[in-house]
């Protein structure tokens, strides 16, 4: 037993613990959802039932005001029904093949399923290698935080009609924690066929015991991680345990719960037997403390009522920038300093250095005539920087 762990009985801070009303406690989720729930594994069918109970499921969550995107896994094993190919491994041009034809039936699927219930689904395709490159993550953020504010409910899928890796080795339990950091999420749901972390393999070990609560992924924690229990989950205990340490270092919490059940999440609101994985942080505190420990690469100097709107919340705009210094790239950390050159701050900006000077102090408006491309309104998003006291 290690101190990073939990158990009811011989712990007094789990003891406290309230599952249902630390998930009622989050505002903004990301769900994922694994091969085995959404496809049948006898018939290689959509589980229809299922997926309209998880959309009635994810409308409540939605209509207590908290933001919610899915990660979704399925569309190879949807394809691979679709196309009539075997059980077994493909070859990677097949399994692209079945990502292909499988994303449209699973898109659909979605959309109908969400249609009743009035909400918008808008589909995103991703890979681990889009949330690495600096640029395509700034893209993938903006995207998803609009059409959050849109109230659209952002159903992402991993790319395999391009990847290649990522279809034999990559799994949608790492996505989705990176998206739930992408989104600023402080609760990831991972609906699996598991019902949590067992200090064994239950389905080999009957002395497996199932733990409520862990505070820090530590090496007696990863080492309780074994392979994958589905024929068509390729994500095991290892992976989400990956997951987990990915959303804990961004101040995200993560439960695993068994989602082989009608209305999963309502279960789950109720009680249902989870693995809680906690921070010692939010998500804001962690981003603002990566933000705060990057390299700068230049400065900007802005206005005194620049600063004024910063303090107050606000984006950065164009028109509040009077100096830029350094080379930098989009996305690139920089600090942010008064005329008098005093620091107040460091941030991630939107903009190149040499695209940033030709903006500097004008208009929004006058983003697109002067670059020739409608960038965004602000050079600094809020949710971009961290000031000084």
């Amino acid at each position: 037993m290690t101190e990073a762990l939990y158990e009811p009985a011989s712990n007094e801070a789990v003891a406290s613990f309230a599952p249902p009303a630390y998930l009622a406690a989050g505002q903004s989720i990301v769900v994922k959802i694994g091969s085995a729930l959404l496809v049948d594994p006898e018939t290689g069918g959509l589980r229809a039932e299922w997926l309209r109970g998880l959309a009635a499921d994810v409308a409540e969550l939605r209509a207590t005001g908290k933001r919610v995107a899915l990660v979704s896994s399925g569309a190879i094993a949807l394809g691979r029904g679709i196309l009539g190919l075997p059980r077994a491994a493909l070859p990677l041009e097949q399994a692209q093949a079945a990502a292909a034809a499988g994303q449209i039936a699973l898109a659909r699927a979605y959309a109908e399923a969400f249609a009743p219930h009035g909400i918008h689904a808008g589909q995103v395709l991703l890979t681990l290698d889009d949330t690495k490159d600096r640029r395509r993550y700034l893209n993938g953020r903006a995207t998803l935080a609009t059409l959050l504010d849109l109230g659209v409910l952002p159903i992402v899928n991993e790319n395999d009609t391009v990847a290649t890796d990522e279809i034999r080795y990559g799994d949608n339990d790492r996505l989705a924690a990176r998206v739930a950091l992408m989104t600023s999420a402080d609760r990831l749901i991972l609906l699996s066929d598991i019902d949590g972390l067992y200090t064994a393999n239950p389905a080999t070990d009957p002395t497996a015991r199932r733990l409520d609560l862990v505070s820090a992924i530590t090496p007696e924690i990863e080492g309780m991680a074994g392979g994958a229990l589905s024929a068509l989950s390729k994500g095991g205990m290892r992976t989400k345990i990956l997951a987990a340490k990915t959303a804990l270092q961004g101040g995200c919490a993560m439960v695993i719960a068994r989602g082989d059940r009608d209305h999963p999440l309502a279960a789950l609101k109720e009680g249902a037997p989870c693995t809680w994985f906690v921070p010692s942080d939010t998500p804001q505190n962690a981003r603002k403390q990566w933000i705060a420990g990057l390299r700068s690469e230049g400065t900007l100097s802005i206005d005194d009522g620049a600063a004024t709107a910063l303090r107050a919340g606000r984006s950065l705009l164009p028109a509040g920038v009077r100096n830029v210094e350094g080379r930098f790239g989009r996305g690139e950390p920089i600090t942010l300093t008064a005329l008098d050159g005093k620091a107040l701050g460091a941030a991630i900006c939107a903009y190149t250095a040499d695209e940033t000077r030709l903006i500097a102090g004008r208009q929004s408006t006058e983003i697109e005539p002067i670059l020739g491309y409608p960038g965004r309104a602000a050079v600094v998003h809020r949710d971009d920087m961290v000031l000084w006291d």
